[in-house]
């Protein structure tokens, strides 16, 4: 992708010339002959690295810098021609990437700006792999749904909102019917594929607000915020009507069921209590006959 460079100076030979060398090596090139115009531009526009003078009428090139840093994903290179009023030190503390004096070489300035430009790749391909390592970290590798760690951090989330805003918020608890026989007759391969169609059958009866979890095993959770408990009867027997009639678990070799447990939080409970209302709901429901909704609420 072609690097976009904004030249900032209000001198127009030098920026001229800047724009006219980094054009020809087929750089994006913009300018603004102002601090304050190059920041009006970068309220509409996105440029990879602002190449910058220092002194320059109205905001000079450093504040302008600190402005660009605080608001905005651009690296910034500076350029002065006062060698004895402006330091590196001081360009480094407000925000640049890098600082060379004039008069410009531009074997110089294209060898900053490819540096700049290579350490902006790498920091993006860094912090990509970070949120790569995050999302991994609570997700479920098996039904890509978020794992038991981020349910409970999430629970908290919804809980304080609660507490906020007194919005009903419920919780179901799901199992799988009679998976632990399923597993020692058809094999953990066929388990983990049923596991796999599960998950997604429950995310399709969810709203985008609406949250699925597997919980361990063959154990999954919902959050439903701004849900009463009659609401969440509803979603949950809707969650068993698509898995018993789904043509992949009806097959012969996977005849699957879950047992639903429903609740609806109480005012100032804690978090532990909450969750083993929904599983003592849902062990009702196995206790029950299995394939059904059973609701508790105190």
């Amino acid at each position: 992708m072609t690097a976009k460079i904004l030249i900032v100076d209000d001198d127009h030979a030098i920026r001229d010339s800047i724009q006219e060398f980094l054009t020809i090596l087929d750089f994006k090139t913009y300018t603004a002959e102002s601090a304050e115009k190059a920041l009006s531009f970068l309220r509409t526009y996105h440029v990879d690295v602002v190449i910058t003078d220092i002194i320059m009428n109205g905001m000079d090139g450093l504040e302008m810098t600190k402005v660009i840093k605080e608001n905005y994903d651009t690296d910034i290179i500076v350029i002065t021609g006062y060698t004895g009023d402006y330091s590196y030190e001081e360009a480094i503390s407000k925000g640049a990437d890098d600082f060379i004096f004039k008069p410009v070489k531009f074997e110089e300035l294209l060898l900053r700006l490819k540096r700049v430009l290579r350490e902006r790749v790498l920091t993006q391909e860094r912090i990509q792999m970070l949120e790569r390592l995050k999302e991994l970290a609570i997700t479920d590798d098996l039904t890509k749904l978020y794992n038991s760690r981020h349910f409970y951090n999430q629970l908290e989330n919804e809980i304080n909102r609660y507490n906020r805003y007194q919005r009903p918020l419920s919780l179901l608890m799901i199992d799988v019917d009679h998976f632990k026989e399923f597993n020692d007759t058809q094999g953990h391969l066929e388990g983990d594929k049923v596991l796999h169609k599960i998950a997604k059958l429950i995310s399709s009866c969810l709203r985008t607000m609406d949250t699925a979890y597997r919980y361990g095993g063959e154990e999954f959770t919902v959050i439903l915020p701004e849900t009463t408990c009659d609401s969440a009867m509803a979603v949950s027997e809707r969650i068993n009507e698509v898995v018993k009639n789904d043509l992949f678990i009806r097959d012969d070799k996977k005849d699957m069921s879950v047992s639903i447990g429903v609740t609806e939080y109480l005012p100032g409970e804690l978090v532990t209590d909450f969750v083993r209302r929904a599983d003592k709901a849902m062990y009702m429901a196995k206790e029950g006959g299995r394939n059904r909704t059973s609701l508790l609420l105190s």
